[in-house]
């Protein structure tokens, strides 16, 4: 269970800011799900049957990715896509017919802490020390997929240190601002990109940054971030003693609230928040009337280069970490988006597991991890000189190779030669990398707390809807102090007692 804020909204179950919901389970959903039988395998090879989340179109039955992998692991594969819009309930469906594949991905969802703690899943903790590539990575991806202290899956591994903002450089350069490193700062960086006119076309229709509905939830959440950035927690805070205290029950985060009510009450961010989507808000930026992104991330820097180029072709963007009075501190992520986890009903014993375990370690050995980073040599990219790659056919990496690299097992940096690239995309790759030490973590990413398993949306509802009251004026200190006592009195105190609880049985504390 897990208190959140990183990866998105379907990676925590109590990540404050971003419970997923998980819909009802029907028969019908089954269809597709367990039903389908794989075929058998070929004499001497590892059957090894997946189930995936789909991104983008199904790739083709017995495609060229597919049949790399299972002559490099000497495995027969079998993928079942499952359509993002339907993911999780069809893994309830599955979960509960107990008809699994192999290796199943799966969201870090009540379901899956459930399903775990029935031991339904293998518990692979004490078996990684074993597979050099597993453990190789960073113990941290390992702890914010723990549940109630053990490790049930493999992390689809994304970089915990990746939270950056996303600016037009040109525009900072031209009115003489610096990165923000203060709330101060926050507001002078808004107020002039808003009333300078940057663009120089004389109108007043240029924002320093957008805010989307939304906004507050999740681990991409702005003010979040800017909180951390000047010394706050991220999420959730909890002292020597083991208390814990959520993010909105802080100076910090309190003080960076009355930044944006600032902020709406003198026209410097978009009155339409509340009802903007994000990828609207992206749009805008795209189209060269935003100065910044804040829920973006350090890789995003080369896209949204490309993405504003034809409509103003003389903009440059740039990413920067938040930094505030203390240096470079960001609000980390999980560090993941869902986990592999191997079901006990398809893989009956510890010789078998080991098995897939050793299919999952060559996933991350060079040839496999450039197959799934970089995709076949000549087609998707090819080597330089120096030893190094460059991308060759990006729409057909796109269609043929993303569907794999974004749901097993790879990380760029390790087992994979250098990508040239544009210097904006090589820079935000290394420094997605780089900034894991600066990246501040939610201590109740992992906690476990059964009124928030049973209402956690009601009561991360009441505080959203209170923050945005806040913001626009509808409230003002007072209402703020009334209605985080009603949160308290609805179930919230409950919550911090529960977390404390769990923090103390995994801590010690």
């Amino acid at each position: 269970m897990s208190p959140k804020g990183p990866r998105s909204s379907k990676n925590a179950m109590l990540r404050i800011g971003s419970l997923v919901i998980v819909g009802a389970m029907s028969a019908g959903l089954l269809a597709g799900c367990g039903g389908e039988k794989a075929p058998a395998a070929e004499e001497g090879k590892l059957p090894i049957s997946i189930s995936l989340m789909q991104v983008g179109d199904v790739p083709a039955k017995e495609n060229a990715i597919e049949k790399k992998i299972e002559e490099y692991t000497n495995t027969d594969v079998n993928v079942q896509w499952i359509p993002q819009s339907a993911f999780d309930d069809k893994v309830n469906v599955m979960v509960a017919s107990g008809e699994m594949p192999t290796i199943m991905r799966v969201n870090y969802v009540p379901t899956t802490f459930n399903a775990a703690k029935t031991g339904l899943f293998w518990e692979l903790g004490p078996y990684l020390k074993d597979y050099k590539n597993l453990s190789a990575q960073s113990e941290a991806h390992f702890n914010n997929i723990k549940i109630e202290g053990k490790i049930y899956g493999i992390p689809n591994f994304r970089d915990i240190g990746r939270t950056a903002i996303v600016y037009r450089k040109d525009w900072f350069d031209k009115l003489k601002l610096d990165i923000p490193k203060s709330l101060d700062d926050w507001y002078e960086v808004m107020r002039a990109i808003r009333k300078e006119d940057p663009d120089g076309n004389g109108k007043e229709d240029t924002y320093g940054a957008l805010l989307f509905k939304k906004y507050n939830e999740g681990v991409s959440s702005p003010l979040t971030r800017i909180a951390v950035s000047i010394g706050g927690v991220n999420k959730w805070g909890v002292d020597d003693a083991g208390k814990l205290t959520p993010e909105f029950l802080t100076t910090e985060y309190v003080d960076t609230m009355k930044l944006f009510k600032r902020l709406f009450t003198e026209g410097l961010i978009n009155s339409d928040f509340p009802a903007l989507d994000p990828s609207d808000a992206d749009k805008k930026m795209d189209s060269g009337l935003v100065a910044m992104k804040l829920n973006g991330v350090a890789q995003n820097g080369k896209s949204s280069q490309q993405r504003l180029t034809p409509n103003a072709p003389d903009g440059i963007i740039d990413v920067a970490p938040f930094q505030g009075p203390q240096g470079i501190r960001i609000a980390g992520e999980p560090g993941n988006y869902g986990m592999l986890v191997i079901p006990k009903a398809s893989v009956k014993d510890e010789e078998q597991l080991k098995k897939v375990l050793t299919f999952l370690d060559k996933l991350m050995d060079e040839e496999l991890s450039t197959l799934q980073l970089r995709g076949l040599l000549d087609v998707h990219y090819s080597k330089t000189a120096d030893g190094k790659t460059e991308l060759k056919d990006f729409d057909a990496y796109q269609r043929e190779v993303k569907p794999y690299r974004d749901n097993l097992l790879s990380v760029e940096g390790y087992n994979v030669p250098e990508l040239v690239d544009v210097p904006i995309g090589m820079k935000g790759t290394k420094m997605a990398r780089e900034n894991e030490q600066y990246a501040i973590a939610n201590p109740a990413l992992t906690l476990s707390s059964a009124i928030y398993t049973e209402r956690g949306q009601e009561l991360d509802q009441m505080i959203w809807d209170a923050q945005t009251k806040y913001i626009m004026g509808k409230i003002d200190d007072a209402g703020w102090e009334q209605e985080v006592a009603n949160w308290r009195k609805a179930g919230g105190d409950q919550l911090l007692t529960e977390l404390e609880a769990s923090y103390k049985e995994l801590n010690g504390k």
